[in-house]
């Protein structure tokens, strides 16, 4: 029983990003921020899509953060002021599948505080 529901929970997530992630476009002016939250970390990445290329990214496990609301404004913190030292203000958000709220909420919270336009 808990295989099936865990397998109907991925496939939910898996349906909604890619239903989100058809709508979304990164370019290198205005580059797709997406996230992965796994259980102990929270990680962030700028991406163009165009070239196929990662901008800028912040990684939680190195920070030595966890993944709760605390750890993914560090991360954001970490990961505004590298976009900003690449001259990048404002970004398109993929939450990446993830409902937001939680920690995804609070991590584009913390970009929008840092000066990132969302």
């Amino acid at each position: 029983m808990r295989k099936k529901l865990l397998m109907k929970k991925q496939a939910l997530r898996e349906k909604r990003k890619r239903r989100v992630r058809g709508k979304i476009f990164g370019t290198a002016e205005l580059p797709r921020v997406t996230i992965f939250k796994s259980n102990r970390h929270f990680y962030a990445q700028a991406i163009d899509d165009v070239k196929g290329v990662t901008l800028a990214a912040a990684d939680g496990s190195k920070l030595g953060v966890k993944a709760n609301s605390e750890g993914a404004k560090a991360v954001a913190k970490t990961f505004a002021e590298n976009l900003k030292a690449k001259g990048i203000e404002s970004v398109v958000f993929d939450r990446n599948g993830y409902k937001y709220h939680g920690v995804v909420a609070s991590f584009a919270d913390a970009l929008r505080e840092d000066g990132i336009k969302l």
